[in-house]
């Protein structure tokens, strides 16, 4: 397995200056069983990113897993790669025999800082009431 954002994935494949270093980096991606890509969505991509990615899941379709993290449906990823030809495309294999699973509910991280802002005031309380 290999975990990496969309921002490290992307960018490593665009930082390649040369067809040789691309196609190692690609490699490197294709290899792992599951390549898991966290947060896709959060940022947004020129059209030769949303290439790269389609690059990626080209070479894994059908052969390899892809676990895919996004705060977007598929109906906003053009807001995502905008300009991007590519962008049915890609949603069309990922979606291909797949398996969505809708998360809705609270952020973690907003339920921890919650938590510890309300056991702050109560220490905050305590020592006023000494």
């Amino acid at each position: 397995m290999r975990t990496l954002t969309a921002s490290e994935l992307l960018n490593t494949l665009a930082d390649q200056a040369t067809s040789h270093g691309l196609q190692q980096k690609l490699g490197l991606f294709c290899r792992p069983q599951l390549l898991y890509v966290d947060e896709l969505g959060y940022l947004s991509y020129d059209a030769r990113h949303a290439d790269l990615l389609f690059e990626v899941v080209s070479r894994r379709y059908l052969q390899r897993s892809i676990l895919v993290t996004t705060n977007k449906p598929f109906a906003e990823w053009n807001e995502v790669f905008p300009n991007a030809t590519s962008v049915v495309t890609l949603v069309d294999r990922l979606v291909h025999r797949c398996e969505l699973v809708a998360i809705d509910g609270d952020s973690y991280r907003l339920k921890e800082s919650k938590e510890e802002a309300r056991r702050r005031a109560q220490l905050r309380a305590a020592r006023r009431k000494r």
